[in-house]
């Protein structure tokens, strides 16, 4: 068992929570990057960045709260060039399917320098239970755009297991793991599965992207807005609608289909009103 620590950039977020706690388990030492936690780590205070790559052997890497957002590819490169400076050997990346700005990420990490993995994910079936349309799911409602777009959704915990793989085990730098879901679906499909799990009626209600925008905007202001809403119109056309085989690549096991991910998390609590 390595001594140096691994840090996880974002550990509080989706993903870098379970990374954390999944690193954990298994014994590793774990730095956790945020901007409240005992290693203090903020994209927008490049002091933070040193101090928290030093001297951990490798680091999981998200950017909050997206790659697509303005100037967020310059400060990836940046930190590729500070985790080579202070000695990390390993980046692991996450990054987004069908998103040039992603690809320009994964480039940066590319040619850093510095071993990598990239993680290159689906949508999230748990921006359904943790995320912005927990509140729709809880109306009964899930209004989304893209028309009968299949989208091969993927559960976090996948990615999280293929990162903690890649972090941990030989045999994983210099890949690419492209990781989705088992199955193509619609959102009219995953209503029909959370309406299944969760016991209450979910309607899919298909909306333009301005009405997704004027959504988001409501939540998270006008800026936010629009990088998620360009987001959602450059993938939500048809791009994504195959599947990927990361998981089973990178973990020797199929992903989780999104029907298990919905009765597991209306049997935590997920949707309940005290959640």
């Amino acid at each position: 068992m390595h001594t140096k620590p691994i840090l996880v950039i974002g550990a509080t977020g989706k993903t870098g929570s379970r990374v954390a706690a999944k690193l954990q388990a298994k014994g590793h030492a774990v730095r956790r990057g945020s901007r409240g936690s005992a290693t203090p780590f903020d994209w927008e205070t490049p002091a933070t960045w040193a101090p928290a790559l030093a001297g951990a052997r490798a680091a999981y890497v998200t950017y909050f709260p997206d790659l697509a957002f303005p100037g967020a590819v310059e400060k990836l490169e940046s930190l590729c060039e500070t985790a080579k400076d202070v000695g990390v050997e390993h980046l692991v990346l996450l990054s987004g399917r069908g998103e040039h700005h992603a690809r320009l990420g994964e480039q940066v990490v590319r040619a850093s320098g510095v071993d990598f993995t990239i993680v290159r994910a689906a949508w999230f079936a748990q921006n359904f239970s943790e995320g912005y349309l927990r509140d729709p799911v809880l109306a009964g409602i899930l209004p989304m755009p893209g028309g009968d777009i299949a989208e091969p959704i993927v559960d976090i915990d996948d990615i999280a297991d293929v990162a903690v793989a890649a972090l941990t085990e030989d045999g994983h730098r210099g890949r690419l793991y492209e990781v989705t879901g088992p199955r193509l679906m619609t959102f009219a499909e995953m209503a029909e599965a959370l309406s299944a799990a969760t016991g209450r009626t979910i309607r899919h209600i298909p909306i333009s992207f301005d009405e997704f925008h004027a959504n988001i905007e409501q939540v998270g202001g006008a800026f936010v807005a629009d990088v998620f809403t360009a987001i959602a119109r450059e993938t939500l056309d048809g791009r994504n609608a195959q599947l990927a085989y990361g998981v089973r690549r990178a973990l020797g096991r199929p992903p989780r289909d999104f029907t298990d991910f919905a009765s597991d998390a209306a049997l935590a609590g997920a949707w309940s009103v005290a959640a």
